[in-house]
């Protein structure tokens, strides 16, 4: 008799239940991720616009610009053209990880709901 009562307590889990579950936690590395990838971006985004401020006060023709290790030096108007095209490759990836986490919350959102719906208190879906 005390059998039937615990068991009646302890949601049995399925295997629908633990692909949600291991998706879920997929998701939630992957925004982890996300997450870093959106502060690098962001970092980036704001050395470049500290470059193309820099280059607006330099009176020099030709400046230092890296190209990989090295520094070249560099007619300005290309630097500026450079620097323009990397912030808006960086801005562009920037809208698309921001998108992505968008997403990634939304599955999660709908994941919790299924799982909190099924185990109640039995699962912890939270980060502490």
């Amino acid at each position: 008799m005390q059998q039937a009562g615990s068991s009646a307590s302890e949601t049995e889990v399925t295997w629908e239940d633990q692909q949600n579950i291991n998706k879920f936690g997929r998701l939630n590395n992957r925004l982890h991720e996300v997450e870093d990838e959106i502060k690098i971006a962001k970092e980036t985004n704001e050395s470049l616009e500290d470059a193309g401020n820099e280059l607006i006060l330099t009176d020099e023709d030709t400046v230092r610009f890296q190209i990989g290790e090295v520094f070249a030096h560099v007619p300005k108007e290309e630097v500026e053209s450079r620097i323009e095209e990397m912030t808006e490759k960086t801005s562009k990836n920037l809208v698309k990880l921001e998108e992505e986490k968008e997403s990634i919350v939304a599955q999660m959102a709908a994941l919790k709901k299924i799982l909190y719906g099924k185990f109640k208190d039995s699962i912890n879906l939270e980060e502490d």
